[in-house]
């Protein structure tokens, strides 16, 4: 009888020592971010020239589902785009990378989209790319998406992107600041 209780508190106690052995190599092998200073820091313009019929040189975007009678907020409206990333706000500056992506229309009720892209750099300064998605809340004067991966300069980086709409000329142009600091890089 002794000899089970003591293989049963044997047990008991070397799963106790084994589950706070696995806890505290998982704990101590979690890499601590500090929010305040991020590892890497840009600020890039996005331009976007939506397809209207007589652009086809200067489109950077065409919006392949617009269904209407949906609302007076472009609700449902989805536009894939290919647009230049510059240093400045000139669109014609020498792109350092290239938006490649898509987003959405997906609030009834007010101006809302969802994007989802990934930054292609192909310059001397930075090789990889960076995806980025999240809901872009047009009325609010700063938005903040996710970064969520990347490749090559950028393997595995995570971080934030915040919108600042520079500016807004209908639905035939428009130009967003991101302001992109990535919390964790490799």
């Amino acid at each position: 009888m002794t000899s089970l209780v003591e293989k049963k508190l044997f047990k008991s106690l070397f799963s106790f020592f084994l589950l706070v052995l696995l806890f505290d190599t998982v704990y101590s092998s979690r890499k601590t971010l500090d929010q305040k200073k991020p590892c890497k820091h840009f600020s890039f313009y996005f331009h976007d020239i939506l397809y209207d019929g007589d652009n086809v040189a200067n489109a950077t975007s065409a919006a392949i589902v617009s269904p209407p009678g949906l609302g007076n907020f472009k609700f449902g409206k989805f536009v894939i785009f290919d647009g230049p990333i510059t240093m400045d706000k000139n669109y014609l500056s020498e792109p350092l990378a290239r938006a490649q992506g898509f987003y959405f229309y997906d609030m009834k009720t007010d101006y809302n989209a969802w994007f989802c892209y990934t930054l292609v750099f192909n310059s001397t300064e930075h090789k990889g790319t960076l995806n980025i998605m999240g809901a872009d809340l047009m009325m609010e004067p700063t938005r903040d998406l996710s970064v969520v991966g990347g490749t090559g300069d950028f393997f595995m980086a995570r971080g934030i992107a915040t919108f600042v709409t520079d500016i807004f000329q209908g639905a035939k142009y428009f130009r967003v600041k991101m302001d992109i600091k990535l919390y964790e890089c490799y």
